[in-house]
């Protein structure tokens, strides 16, 4: 029996009624006491451990991940980061006393409530990951809302359709699945909030449409994370940890380093070290193990990346590491450029994959001045043991977050708030300021 797929009208109603649906419970939604919420959370990671196989073969199939990759970042981190919320979701709900300045008499609190009907928009690099997070803390915070993922990744869009039916009543929380049509028409709508993780240039279109009806945002963006390594630095330790975060999804996390600046006589040891990394952790007799690194995530993304490449090789770039790309089945060997300048393009986009350039610097004012003249990034790194030089990036650059001698440990600790700045987004959630981020701090004075 052949399928009947929906038509766009057929879809578009059945997004308005969900969405009237939404609308109409946001109210008794918002009244639920944070006992109620904690049985809606839990409700959730169950069916997330419950169909833990299912994910997996379903972002295997979409992405070709290494199996332990799946099983941490779209299975493990999800069920943790719920059970956060139930952990913790009594105090983050207790309003603030604040005593008043002008009548110390009265009384007077800060109340965190709902923001109504939210719409989050999840991204394919961590299909499942960043979009149940999000969910997790809009219904810690007692909110109504409709998720959509992304259409490269089908399969795990089906799973998560399932897991969400089977926790949630669609007038609380209702998945769509399909292309890029049912995002444009979700943005449509009059949501309270919108929480999008993506591209910059997507971001635009989501925080302009979310103009429209005057609804707050999080953007969750990227852009070109830098690496300044000084001369105090533990090189052997730099070059393992970014082989490790190159390899680590294929290089397809908005918080990968995106380039590096390293001092001229460090250069040499870093490249033999990112060499030597790569080759003990993903090569067997000179071949690789595709199964132990991501591919590019679709034939589109991978000829941006090659473009990229062959730009700055045309341009004069060394290719020191790596440097095969293999469109057959869309694998893309961890890769280490030098010689690279700021007019090669791949200085100029976010990379989004296994390749890393290196620049060299001679004064610590170069590595700076060069940050400051670009957009502000998601993450920013630093590799010193001299405490003032880390203090000097610190204070004379921004970006999202940063991590000191190592990589990913700004986004891993949950007790830190994880967002961009300007291109690289807007807002920050993680924890508990993921329930602030879907709160909206309601200010209360009472007369006595």
């Amino acid at each position: 029996m052949t399928e009947i797929q929906p038509t766009a009208a057929d879809l578009s109603s059945e997004i308005a009624r969900v969405f009237a649906l939404q609308q109409a419970n946001q109210w008794k939604v918002k009244a639920t006491t944070a006992e109620q919420r904690m049985a809606k959370l839990a409700k959730l990671k169950a069916a997330v451990e419950s169909h833990t196989d299912a994910i997996i073969t379903a972002v295997l199939e979409d992405t070709r991940k290494p199996l332990g990759e799946i099983r941490v970042t779209e299975v493990l981190n999800v069920t943790g980061n719920i059970q956060r919320n139930i952990d913790n979701l009594d105090a983050w709900m207790t309003p603030t006393d604040v005593t008043p300045s002008m009548n110390p008499a009265d009384k007077a609190k800060i109340v965190y409530e709902a923001r109504g009907v939210c719409l989050i928009l999840g991204p394919w690099n961590f299909p499942l990951g960043l979009a149940l997070g999000p969910v997790a803390a809009a219904v810690a915070a007692g909110n109504c809302c409709i998720v959509k993922l992304t259409d490269l990744c089908p399969a795990t869009a089906r799973v998560a359709a399932s897991i969400i039916a089977e926790a949630f009543d669609e007038s609380e929380v209702a998945l769509f699945e399909g292309d890029v049509s049912v995002a444009s028409a979700l943005l449509e709508l009059p949501f309270n909030h919108i929480f999008f993780t993506g591209s910059t240039r997507v971001g635009k279109i989501v925080m302009a449409a979310a103009a429209k009806h005057l609804a707050s945002v999080t953007l969750e963006l990227g852009g070109k994370s830098p690496v300044i390594v000084d001369e105090s630095a533990d090189i052997a330790k730099v070059a393992a940890q970014l082989a490790n975060a190159k390899q680590f999804n294929g290089g397809q996390a908005c918080i990968s380093p995106d380039y590096v600046f390293v001092r001229e006589e460090q250069k040499a040891a870093l490249i033999e070290g990112f060499r030597a990394n790569v080759a003990a952790n993903l090569y067997d007799n000179g071949a690789i193990r595709k199964d132990s690194i991501a591919q590019i995530v679709n034939p589109a993304n991978f000829a941006r990346v090659k473009a990229l490449f062959d730009d700055a090789v045309e341009k004069g770039a060394t290719v020191a590491v790596g440097g095969i790309l293999e469109a057959d089945d869309l694998t893309i060997h961890p890769t280490m450029l030098t010689d690279v300048t700021p007019q090669m393009k791949i200085l100029q986009e976010e990379i989004f994959a296994p390749v890393i350039p290196v620049m060299t610097y001679e004064t610590l004012d170069q590595a700076i001045g060069y940050v400051q003249a670009r957009d502000k990034p998601l993450a920013l790194y630093v590799y010193s043991q001299d405490e003032a030089s880390v203090a000097r990036v610190l204070n004379e650059t921004s970006s999202g977050g940063v991590t000191v001698n190592g990589v990913f440990s700004h986004y891993l600790e949950n007790n830190l708030p994880f967002g961009g700045v300007n291109h690289s987004g807007t807002g920050s959630y993680h924890g508990y300021f993921g329930f602030k981020t879907f709160s909206h701090e309601r200010a209360v004075y009472m007369h006595q």
